[in-house]
């Protein structure tokens, strides 16, 4: 079959065919090794002519590793075989710390083991056409990690992030294989039998709010960052901060009435903060104090014959008792709850109080932020914060992974019933979420936790956010997350959409089969020791089978997938089933 070496050039060599030998049609991306004064050159097979093979170097096998490049060449001496399985095994993973990642198809099925560290310690992109076998080859791996026997994964911290609901039917049952496993289901789906999300307010940071209501402008930034810090200081609902309010209430109502208005048009701006943002003391039905009597706040704007306010004196002491423009307030919050209802309340008092509403320049702005955050609080999605105490980000985290008295070890967040937008938020949210308590951790990297996004061009977008704040939340988890443990599995059937830079920090790359000519070249480009050979391999792959590449192999390895059991419900409609029904004869 090979037989002796006719040329070897810089990085390739020529063999001649041995027609003795047997059948040679199926030698195509093959490994082969040159045996030559102890030293041990691997070699893949390109292409097959009449009379020739054309092989590739790759590295030297050493005796239980392998080292890529090469510095010196088999001489034309050197003896040509098929690489054997005890080769192989030191291509792929080692037998102690490792799951079965899949077969070889070109060594007759030869179990493909990954080392779980490699996968599971370092970010991995899983591309391909839909169709292809993505979503059956990654739950066909999250089955293995879960394996029936004395030694069990019970600290794994899988976050499936599920744009479709596929991934239930594959983990449902996962209590099967040891009662201590446990599978957990948090959805946005109201019809659906499981926990509802819900994410407290008091665990949103700037960035996510500024998210959750599309801001596009520094402006906003600073808008929302003083309605933060007024809701905490609210939500303590104590004596400094009633007169808080009272004192930013206040100042801007002063600010209005000393400004070269009309009257009418003062009444009128005031009575609209008013019926926005009020306290018992500052409100249109306070009982206000004059010399001898009491009226109503709203009656002391009634305007005389020379269009002045005929109460003027009375409003202007009335209101200065509230300002106290010395006082050192004391902002503290830690601790405390509110709602979406209260963060409304707070940028309400943000916006009149800067008057932003009042400022031309600042208006749209402004407004966008109101209405927004309105209709997120009164409307479907603010369901999805309506958790009514404190807790921290440590509390919430393992709260997500109780499931009656058990630990979950996969929680499937089902996104399927939002739009992208929203569901990017959330994403971005628990991302963040992650970051931080990874990153607060006194044992660094001891809770691992991986984000597996499916349907990543959803979410993992270059976006405005690093126009906004300076950074994006994928690309510092795919930067830094490794080091504190958070992990990011990224599976889609569109990577031109993804960030690039986030590609980039993936160590481990499953390539399905994939068509499109802008897709290939834009992986070509973006991801790592992406070779021509490698780009070429997956035009031919099977459903279910990948190019696996990486930190998980020494070299490209055609892994061909075991079905999942149960498999995921993501194949195509059974239109012949459901189209015909049987007529009685």
């Amino acid at each position: 079959m090979l037989g002796k070496i006719l040329t070897i050039s810089k990085n390739t060599a020529t063999l001649a065919i041995n027609k003795d030998a047997g059948e040679i049609n199926d030698l195509i991306n093959l490994h082969v090794v040159f045996e030559d004064n102890n030293k041990k050159i691997l070699g893949e097979i390109d292409s097959i002519n009449q009379d020739t093979i054309n092989v590739t170097f790759l590295g030297e096998l050493t005796e239980n590793d392998f080292i890529g490049g090469l510095i010196r060449k088999p001489s034309l001496n050197a003896n040509v075989r098929i690489i054997n399985e005890q080769e192989l095994a030191i291509l792929t993973g080692n037998e102690n710390a490792s799951i079965q990642l899949g077969v070889s198809p070109l060594y007759n099925d030869f179990p493909l083991k990954v080392s779980i560290d490699e996968l599971f310690s370092n970010h991995t992109a899983i591309f391909g056409n839909t169709g292809s076998g993505k979503t059956y080859g990654i739950c066909r791996i999250i089955q293995n990690i879960f394996p029936n026997s004395s030694i069990i994964p019970y600290k794994a911290n899988l976050f499936i992030f599920d744009s479709y609901g596929e991934y239930i039917n594959a983990f449902k049952d996962l209590s099967n294989n040891n009662p201590y496993y446990s599978f957990k289901v948090i959805t946005t789906n109201k019809s659906k039998p499981y926990e509802k999300l819900n994410i407290p307010v008091c665990l949103l940071d700037l960035e996510d709010i500024l998210n959750l209501l599309e801001a596009t402008s520094f402006s906003q930034i600073a808008m929302i960052e003083t309605a933060l810090t007024y809701v905490r200081m609210f939500a303590r609902n104590d004596k400094e901060a009633a007169e808080f309010k009272n004192h930013v209430l206040a100042k801007a109502i002063i600010s209005i009435m000393y400004t070269n208005q009309t009257s009418a048009r003062i009444r009128d701006q005031i009575f609209e903060i008013l019926n926005e943002t009020n306290t018992p003391e500052l409100s249109l039905d306070t009982e206000v104090p004059g010399i001898g009597f009491t009226r109503k706040f709203r009656n002391c704007f009634d305007i005389d014959s020379e269009g002045r306010f005929a109460e003027h004196k009375i409003i202007s002491d009335y209101i200065k008792t509230f300002i106290d423009d010395n006082r050192h307030w004391n902002f503290n919050s830690e601790g405390v709850y509110y709602s979406l209802h209260d963060l409304e309340v707070a940028l309400n008092f943000t916006l009149y109080s800067e008057r932003y509403l009042l400022n031309e320049a600042m208006y749209d702005s402004a407004m966008s932020l109101k209405v927004k955050l309105h209709d997120l609080t009164n409307r479907g999605n603010g369901e999805f914060f309506s958790a009514n105490e404190y807790i921290t980000i440590d509390e919430y985290i393992k709260r997500l992974q109780i499931n009656g008295n058990k630990k979950s070890q996969i929680v499937n967040f089902n996104l399927e019933d939002v739009d992208d937008r929203f569901a990017r938020s959330i994403v971005k949210i628990f991302g963040r979420m992650f970051m931080k308590f990874t990153r607060s951790l006194s044992d660094r990297a001891t809770f691992p936790i991986h984000m597996i996004l499916e349907e990543a061009h959803r979410y993992v977008l270059e976006g405005d956010d690093k126009k906004l704040f300076g950074y994006n939340i994928f690309e510092r988890i795919a930067k830094e997350g490794r080091k504190y443990g958070l992990i990011l599995d990224l599976i889609t059937q569109r990577p031109t959409d993804l960030n690039e830079n986030v590609i980039s920090q993936c160590a481990n790359f499953l390539i399905f089969k994939i068509n499109h000519p802008a897709d290939l070249e834009y992986i070509a480009k973006s991801v790592p020791n992406m070779s021509e050979d490698i780009v070429e391999k997956q035009k031919t792959l099977q459903a279910g089978t990948c190019v696996a590449f990486g930190r998980i192999f020494k070299i490209p390895m055609i892994a061909k997938m075991e079905k999942a059991d149960p498999p995921p419900t993501s194949s195509n409609c059974e239109v012949y089933k459901n189209w015909m029904v049987q007529l009685k004869q």
